[in-house]
């Protein structure tokens, strides 16, 4: 017999839950049993949609405690409680997926998944004809999140909708239906695009400014052009890592304080959207090396893409192994920037900056286990370190930096160094420089002051800057 109130009936995928469970999964798939793939595709491809999604759920289903969840909705579903109607889960998902989710949250009266009954996929028009079989046409109010509702809404009493676009409430209009938000919209359009702009991190390009780094060594201000285009490629490849990366490490991101607002991490953008850029931003990237660029530049920008995506699912996780690939991916902007204008970047050059990177890498991975060990937290997920790894880290950086250093006075007696400076004994000037730079970050980052990255964090230091200044005045005081 049907409540005296309509039931409240709440979709799962992009509204309860800001992503969708299906494409989580997936992505945990592709990195944990990848082998199983290619039976999938076969089954999505003929059209068994109940087959493809139970076989997913058969092999992973993501952990509730991971997902993020629309604050909005619960607020609605726990005011549907309150005035004593029964609300129900029904979701286009695997059944085993719904009712875990169900289980964690225990607001709803009844759980309803692709599987359930006549094994039909509870998406859209099946979602529509199995809610009117229960409820009757019009005996239930309906939340849900894109067009493939459209078909439920028509059925329900009341239509609501999560952040639902102009061009969708233009189509229910047309069907005749009158969408209630769940919560306003965004009026400002800037404010949607801002979370895709954050997901390319364009604070993190500063490092790409490395490739200019042979032009300016060599003094062959020429080739700026070309120095130019291959940073502009690199960050759009860096990006494409940088959204592949987020998209990998969801629940640990999710669990992190500060990367749990990364916009894939909260939800702010559809993983599917994800994927679509990561795709776009690789595309463009070698299809522009490969038309504009030399041979060889394209090949280093695609051994360091295989490289971070290596890094992103494999090698973050190994002990020292990451810090070691930080290192060696900082060094390859200097040999794309080396192969872009055509200059062999000296191995003096190479050398420093193999050091002088594993000290800001093994920096960046200190910072990280500092912030740990505050939170008290002995270990993170999908790390290899200990919070009792810090003092080894910071052993690691400070002696690697110094190495560097040492590195750069080897190198003033150099004879590259006498055909590029008049006076190359002022060089010297510039190790006190770097040994006062490099003493100070360790210092600040003992201090749990340093932020992920130390290049980043440099880039908007004003004494890292005015150090960086100092280094120029030097350099164009032994040409003279």
């Amino acid at each position: 017999m049907q409540a005296t109130a309509p039931v409240l009936v709440v979709d799962l995928d992009g509204t309860l839950c800001r992503t969708d469970t299906l494409h989580e999964a997936l992505i945990r798939l592709a990195l944990r049993h990848p082998g199983h793939l290619p039976g999938l595709a076969g089954k999505a491809l003929a059209g068994d949609k109940p087959g493809f999604k139970a076989q997913v759920a058969d092999l992973i289903r993501p952990a509730p405690d991971t997902l993020v969840f629309n604050a909005d909705v619960i607020a609605l579903i726990t005011r549907a409680r309150d005035e004593g109607r029964q609300v129900a889960l029904v979701s286009a998902s695997d059944r085993r997926v719904v009712q875990d989710v169900a289980s964690h949250l225990g607001l709803f009266d009844t759980v309803l998944g692709t599987g359930d009954g006549d094994g039909r996929n509870l998406g859209g028009a099946g979602k529509a004809a199995l809610l009117t079989e229960r409820y009757g046409a019009g005996g239930f109010d309906y939340v849900g999140d894109c067009a493939t509702d459209l078909p439920v809404w028509k059925a329900a009493r009341q239509a609501y909708t999560v952040n639902g676009s102009r061009q969708l409430a233009e189509k229910a209009a047309a069907e005749g239906i009158t969408l209630l938000p769940v919560a306003e919209a965004p009026a400002d359009p800037v404010g949607t695009l801002r979370p895709y702009l954050k997901a390319l991190r364009p604070h993190q390009w500063v490092k790409n400014t490395l490739v200019f780094l042979p032009m300016l060594a060599a003094q062959e201000f020429g080739a700026v052009g070309a120095a130019l285009l291959a940073f502009v490629l690199f960050c759009l490849m860096a990006s494409s890592v940088y959204v592949i990366n987020d998209l990998v490490d969801l629940p640990s991101d999710r669990a992190h304080p500060r990367k749990c607002r990364r916009p894939f991490a909260a939800g702010q953008i559809p993983i599917l959207h994800g994927l679509i850029m990561a795709a776009g931003l690789i595309g463009v990237s070698l299809l522009a090396a490969v038309a504009l660029l030399p041979p060889l530049f394209l090949g280093v920008l695609a051994g360091y893409f295989a490289i971070t995506l290596a890094y992103s699912f494999s090698l973050k996780r190994k002990l020292i192994v990451d810090v070691i690939t930080l290192a060696g991916l900082y060094t390859i902007r200097i040999l794309a920037g080396g192969a872009a204008v055509g200059i062999m970047p000296s191995p003096w050059l190479l050398a420093f900056s193999v050091f002088l990177f594993y000290s800001l890498a093994a920096i960046k991975r200190q910072a990280e286990l500092i912030d740990q060990a505050r939170e008290g937290q002995a270990a993170r997920p999908g790390r290899a370190y200990l919070s009792s790894d810090v003092p080894v880290m910071q052993i690691m950086a400070i002696s690697a930096g110094q190495a560097a250093v040492m590195i750069f006075a080897l190198y003033i007696y150099s004879p590259a160094v006498s055909e590029l400076y008049a006076r190359p004994e002022i060089l010297w000037l510039i190790c006190p420089v770097l040994l006062y730079w490099l003493s100070r970050i360790a210092i600040l980052t003992h201090r749990g002051h340093m932020d992920d990255d130390p290049i980043v964090f440099a880039a908007r230091d004003r004494i890292s800057l005015l150090t960086l200044g100092l280094v120029v005045v030097i350099l164009l005081a032994a040409e003279l």
